[in-house]
């Protein structure tokens, strides 16, 4: 194992297959010459070239459509948003074209693509900047949707994207590049759609997903104080959702508590949620619980926005109404 940030194992995981494989490039603004927005591309341009790491215009419709038509030609496109917020002016490309050409062209055609960048809230970016999109895109046939909360995690499942033959969005956090963690050493890949059990635990399950999974962490360290035991379930991969992982825990605590930093009306823990008591009603305990944002954009206020977020607080309160405490 090695120690790496997680700006870092974005980094390693994008040139160990591009140096595998010659048909994969990397677009996007600032990729190249200033080393990525967040470094997380930092000397590519160096190793590969200005053919394969390719600086941008301010056109996320442009290079996300070059980026789409460009896999019908046998390129692997890796697409770079500054931000999935930007996604946004894109999202044609993403929605109608890149999740379709195979059916539509009676699978003939496939479209594999990543597209990656940071997700959700960063800190005082303002309503604009800090939208967390994941159940935007998992909601649409013909996407993969992965958001690792680990450097390891982040490598892993950043090289199997890259090898699949289908349109993967692949989210991160701004927060996150400077986290450092263990990452194999070697050659690794993560299957898509398999969760992760980061703890194991007895009285209570609780799923999240990315950088919100922190305060999760937080609060099973302090429930465990007085005696809570809780099982923590990072999904990894949004779409295709390991529903098993979640089942099972389920089964085994009787309770679940769903934490998602996303609006909270029909999100990720809405689709959780529903799944769980159609599949696995007897065996709960108590009402599942959901923890999300504040139903209103992001707030600029530090105040109004600490208050908008979910925090380790909102874990142990949902925690303790489950377990009736």
């Amino acid at each position: 194992m090695k120690t790496l940030q997680f700006r870092q194992a974005i980094a390693e995981a994008m040139s160990e297959e591009m140096r595998r494989d010659e048909s994969i490039y990397l677009m996007g603004e600032e990729v190249a010459e200033y080393n990525g927005a967040y470094k997380a591309s930092k000397g590519m341009l160096d190793e590969f070239g200005p053919d394969r790491v390719i600086d941008t215009p301010i056109s996320e419709l442009g290079f996300s459509g070059i980026g789409v038509g460009s896999t019908l030609t046998g390129n692997r496109p890796i697409i770079e948003f500054m931000t999935f917020n930007f996604s946004l002016v894109g999202i044609d490309q993403i929605i109608s074209n890149a999740a379709k050409i195979r059916q539509m062209s009676g699978g003939q055609f496939s479209c594999p693509i990543v597209f990656r960048g940071p997700t959700g809230s960063a800190g005082q970016l303002g309503a604009t900047h800090s939208q967390a999109l994941e159940s935007w895109f998992a909601n649409c046939p013909g996407l993969k949707v992965v958001v690792p909360s680990n450097p390891a995690d982040a490598k892993g499942l950043l090289k199997s994207a890259i090898r699949d033959n289908d349109p993967v969005i692949f989210m991160e956090s701004e927060q996150m590049y400077g986290d450092k963690g263990e990452v194999p050493e070697g050659d690794y890949t993560i299957p898509l759609g398999v969760a992760d059990i980061r703890r194991e635990g007895a009285d209570v399950t609780i799923v999240s997903f990315g950088k919100i999974i922190k305060e999760a962490d937080k609060a099973a360290d302090e429930l465990a104080k007085e005696g809570i035991s809780c099982e923590i379930i990072d999904l990894r991969t949004v779409r295709p959702m390991d529903y098993d992982a979640i089942l099972n825990s389920v089964k085994k605590t009787n309770r679940l508590v769903i934490l998602e930093e996303a609006w909270p009306f029909g999100n990720v823990a809405t689709e959780i949620t529903f799944h769980v008591q159609n599949n696995a009603f007897d065996y709960l305990d108590a009402p599942i619980q959901k923890i999300n944002t504040a139903d209103t954009p992001a707030p600029y206020s530090p105040v109004l926005l600490a208050e908008w977020l979910p925090n380790k607080d909102d874990v142990i309160n949902a925690v303790k109404k489950v377990l009736y405490k």
